[in-house]
């Protein structure tokens, strides 16, 4: 194992200190952005893996907000998607006629994120925008539009910061390549 390095991981691809620089800038940006508008803000963090991201992103935009949590799942516990987007847990907040802030871990097919962009606009909100951690761009199966991007990634299947393999390594505070193979 190399030194501090789980036995699954590879590589660093992102340091905590990248991260960190990272989730300041866009929080900036947000926070610049949505300056003129009156009522909250609510984002909505998409469970499980956007967690982290989302409270560190939620302490760095300087606005009124309100958070709530969409469960939805289409990995299950491999590393690829199974092209099934599930509903897990629902919103709690109404947000007929609000402005919504979807906050994302990684987009790979974007099948999730217009899947879920489509319900939510159905529901009459005012705005949607979408901040993603991590974009991976080669593996996009469908356009979706995403206002604020962290990070553009290689297509590698990635843990830490929130992000799981199995349910595992969301604690770390990097982002890892896994081993494959």
């Amino acid at each position: 194992m190399k030194k501090d390095l789980p036995e699954i991981i590879e590589r660093k691809l992102l340091t905590e200190e990248e991260l960190k620089n990272k989730v300041a800038e866009l929080g900036a940006q947000i926070t610049k952005d949505y300056k003129d508008v009156e009522e909250d803000i609510i984002v909505v963090c998409l469970l499980k893996g956007s967690i982290i991201f989302t409270a560190d992103l939620c302490r760095e935009i300087k606005l009124p907000l309100k958070l709530d949590f969409m469960g939805v799942s289409s990995y299950g516990d491999g590393t690829t998607s199974s092209r099934e987007v599930k509903i897990v847990k629902e919103l709690d907040e109404r947000i007929h006629d609000k402005h919504l802030l979807i906050v994302e871990d990684i987009i790979d097919t974007g099948r999730t994120l217009k899947k879920i962009k489509e319900i939510l606009q159905d529901r009459g909100v005012k705005s949607i925008k979408i901040c993603t951690l991590l974009d991976k761009p080669s593996r996009r199966e469908v356009e979706v539009e995403v206002d604020y991007v962290g990070f553009e990634i290689p297509d590698e299947f990635v843990v830490g910061y929130g992000l799981d393999f199995a349910q595992n390594h969301r604690a770390l505070p990097y982002i890892g390549i896994v081993k494959q193979g």
